[in-house]
């Protein structure tokens, strides 16, 4: 999978892809978490993405690049990685999906916060004001004493916001010195068997009938999976991160189309808020790259 454009505005492209992707995904383990443990979730999530992604190195014909690797951080990113996974499964058990994705958009403002001190990225301006516009958005939708803020689902969807950003960021950092395909067999073999040993004692068995569910989560997270690790390694974290928000836009449609429940005014003009603030920065990036463009 290949992206065509270049730096901020190719790893723009790459997030709009994997944030279509993720929300199939997100999906898939809201309807499995009715039948599975969150961690029991995590662990499938592991094991259906390995055939894809060993097909995929294969593909490449990088197996050469796996082991020449940092592994204290690969192994810090995949703690962040099962700890999320199985916060966010928690919580959309008990919230519709437009719900938990505005309050995990706090995400990309952490992500802009440890960009500085861990990349060493200074962020335009731009993205710094479209970052805040975006997070007002995220308070009008969830408003003092909006459902799920204080919820027990809803304060693991938050600590789920927390990993996935520092995941994202170190994972930036990763990739630096090691492969893309280092980055996701390392992880996903760490979900699949550190997930399974804590599943263990809770493990349910597993339905023929969800095999379509499991064919689905391997797929649309694999597509996220490739496309988001693209998204980091090519752009600003700070540029990229507000494009999370279109998750949203996803969120609602996703909650009508199947659970027939639709956001309230407040959700609503909450999302259409933190959409624009993505759309300023894109606007931004295009203009500079034509600038940039006429410079040369």
């Amino acid at each position: 999978m290949r992206f065509p454009t270049q730096g901020n505005l190719r790893s723009i492209t790459a997030m709009l892809i994997a944030v279509g992707f993720f929300a199939f995904m997100d999906t898939v383990l809201k309807l499995l978490s009715a039948r599975y443990p969150p961690l029991q979730v995590v662990a499938l999530r592991g094991w259906v993405a390995l055939p894809l992604t060993l097909l995929w190195i294969s593909w490449r014909g990088t197996w050469s690049t796996l082991l020449r690797v940092r592994w204290g951080l690969h192994l810090l990113r995949g703690v962040l990685a099962i700890l999320m996974l199985a916060l966010f499964t928690f919580g959309v058990k008990h919230l519709p999906l437009a719900n938990a994705y505005t309050i995990f958009f706090i995400a990309p403002l952490l992500m802009t916060l440890l960009a500085g001190p861990v990349l060493g990225e200074r962020s335009a301006s731009a993205h710094r004001w479209a970052l805040a516009t975006g997070m007002v958005g995220v308070l009008v939708a969830l408003r003092p004493g909006g459902d799920g803020l204080v919820s027990w689902a809803g304060l693991a969807v938050l600590g789920s916001a927390v990993c996935y950003a520092a995941s994202a960021v170190f994972g930036r950092l990763c990739s630096r010195t090691d492969s893309s395909e280092s980055l996701m067999l390392w992880l996903m073999l760490f979900l699949a068997l550190v997930g399974s040993a804590l599943a263990a004692p809770q493990w349910t068995p597993v339905l023929g009938s969800d095999a379509w569910l499991l064919l689905a989560l391997a797929l649309s997270g694999f597509g996220g999976q490739v496309a988001i690790t693209d998204a980091f390694r090519h752009g600003q974290a700070s540029a990229v991160a507000p494009f999370e928000y279109t998750a949203l836009a996803w969120g609602i449609a996703v909650d009508w189309l199947i659970w027939s429940a639709l956001p309230d005014r407040y959700t609503l003009l909450g999302g259409g808020i933190v959409v624009m603030s993505g759309l300023y920065v894109l606007r931004h990036e295009r203009a500079g790259a034509a600038s940039r463009k006429r410079s040369n």
